[in-house]
């Protein structure tokens, strides 16, 4: 899908103080009802939802603005706890460009958005070389620690690509500590290089890669 596909569907948002990438997990405890209401729903159609960062206002609040850009969440795994806490494990997909929302009346957002173009993949590069080397390094120690007998606890969705330069870009993206406007600047970041580079950079800075 390119960013030219367009849907004059509604997608139902989830506004949150985070940034899904494609490929990530986002693992969510959903207790207010509209939005155990928006996940069952998806749940039946087996649809995605969309996630959105929070750019003014609260998660709870009634006048949430998001941001422009997001991603799709495709929901992998779900659970109901007692007490009717909705725990549910996503991956993201597609990003999208929102261009315009409204709000339902019980308090859900939508948005007609433009889906945008995957990454194109890169599998030669010394940046990339660089960045998936020290990317690998904590996977191999997460392996030895806990290993992926099971997936539900797994912090990176398998199988681990870093051969990819969007993928490699991306999980540096989440588990990096930074800002939230930086991340949702890499989020909105088209060229894949550009990003890697990104995050090369603040890697330098915090000594993560010394050459």
């Amino acid at each position: 899908m390119t960013e030219s596909d367009n849907t004059n569907d509604w997608l139902p948002l989830f506004p949150l103080q985070t940034v899904l990438f494609p490929d990530g997990i986002l693992p969510l405890k959903i207790f207010e009802t509209r939005y155990v209401d928006m996940v069952r729903e998806c749940m039946r159609n087996e649809k995605p939802f969309g996630v959105v960062a929070i750019r003014t206002g609260k998660e709870t609040g009634a006048t949430t603005q998001p941001e422009a850009v997001g991603c799709l969440a495709n929901i992998v795994h779900w659970d109901m706890e007692a007490g009717g806490l909705l725990m549910i494990r996503t991956q993201g997909g597609l990003r999208f460009r929102i261009r315009e929302t409204r709000v339902l009346a019980d308090g859900r957002m939508e948005g007609l958005v433009d889906y945008l173009a995957e990454d194109t993949l890169v599998t030669t590069d010394p940046m990339l070389t660089a960045c998936a080397a020290a990317l690998k390094a904590i996977t191999d120690d997460f392996d030895q620690r806990v290993g992926q007998d099971n997936p539900t606890d797994y912090p990176f969705a398998t199988p681990l690509r870093f051969g990819d330069m969007g993928w490699v870009a991306n999980r540096w993206s989440e588990i990096l500590p930074m800002p939230l406007p930086m991340r949702q600047a890499l989020l909105e970041t088209a060229d894949v290089a550009q990003r890697l580079a990104i995050i090369m950079t603040y890697l330098k800075q915090q000594q993560i890669l010394t050459t």
